[in-house]
């Protein structure tokens, strides 16, 4: 019986039906919702935010590190259901092909403002380098080098095809796959003497302003216009939202800005705190975020979201 739309004589059976049909309304394997973490702090930040609200609703919230390749073939695959770091327009050869066959949902953007290029120590532009066409002509000075992250990131892929492509005169030099925390250690080490190097950077990171550094122009047809301006996306394994309508709900609502992942990235990377606990403090700190999160959606068993959270939290 479909209790939306038969109207019961008795208006308080009615109001029972309601809530029977809210409490059937997302199948049992909807309780628990696997996150997809790709070991960068923003994605550790926004994923933790969201396990923390998922988990105060009543959900059993999980995630696991992987490459990004691994994390959309498990989306295809079923064995993720979200991933919040689709990374846009620099992720488009790897997240695409996914979602035009319609094997994995994009259902909204959940940042804007975002950055992602190439970039180099401040005293390094202060010497003249401020274009990747600048490059080459200090290749011995860079050690005919550009750091990336871990292997298979969609960065290291453009790097890589800049290489390939000898794209202003980089054909012989060589990417030196890493980590986010290898990278900015080695970033780190060679600040102290002035070294020269050129990796990855985007924002929002703490790195903008735990280093003296900036972006180079130049590389619009490899990570696209305004040093790399992008778009944050969510994506879903295909047919979540619909299928787990409550969490749908929420991932639908779900968005961030750029002053709130820098404080928490600042938290985990620069104090050593906990994801989630860190998450959790935000939260508190910032209550009313909760009302535009919440709007629309319910504890797992069916009750108001909004409540509950803040009652979970100590608010």
């Amino acid at each position: 019986m479909n209790y939306r739309h038969f109207v019961w004589p008795i208006a308080g059976i009615g109001l029972v039906a309601s809530s029977m049909a809210q409490a059937q309304q997302e199948p049992e394997s909807c309780q628990s919702v696997h996150f997809a973490e790709v070991g960068w702090t923003d994605i550790q930040a926004t994923t933790a935010i969201a396990s923390v609200v998922l988990e105060d609703l009543g959900y059993d919230a999980s995630s696991d590190t992987v490459s990004v390749p691994v994390a959309y073939a498990g989306m295809k695959n079923g064995d993720f259901d979200v991933f919040l770091g689709n990374w846009m327009p620099s992720m488009k050869s790897i997240s695409d092909p996914y979602i035009d066959k319609g094997q994995i949902d994009r259902p909204r953007a959940n940042l804007e403002g975002a950055k992602y290029t190439l970039a180099v120590p401040q005293y390094v532009l202060d010497a003249g380098v401020t274009s990747v066409a600048d490059l080459d002509a200090h290749a011995d000075q860079f050690g005919h080098k550009l750091f990336g992250i871990e292997a298979g990131n969609d960065g290291n892929m453009i790097i890589q095809q800049m290489i390939d492509d000898d794209a202003f005169g980089l054909g012989d030099w060589t990417l030196v796959d890493s980590s986010e925390a290898g990278m900015l250690a080695e970033l780190k080490s060679r600040e102290q003497d002035d070294e020269w190097m050129v990796f990855l950077g985007w924002a929002p990171h703490p790195m903008n302003t735990n280093f003296d550094m900036g972006y180079l122009s130049g590389a619009d047809d490899y990570f696209g216009p305004d040093y790399g301006g992008a778009t944050v996306y969510t994506n879903t394994r295909a047919g979540y939202i619909d299928e787990c309508g409550n969490v749908g709900q929420f991932l639908n609502n779900l968005s961030f800005t750029l002053d709130m992942e820098n404080a928490l990235m600042g938290k985990i990377m620069d104090d050593g705190e906990d994801a989630q606990e860190a998450a959790a403090a935000w939260l508190k700190a910032h209550p009313d975020t909760l009302e535009a999160w919440l709007e629309g959606v319910k504890t797992a068993d069916g009750k108001p979201g909004l409540p509950a959270v803040k009652q979970a939290l100590g608010i």
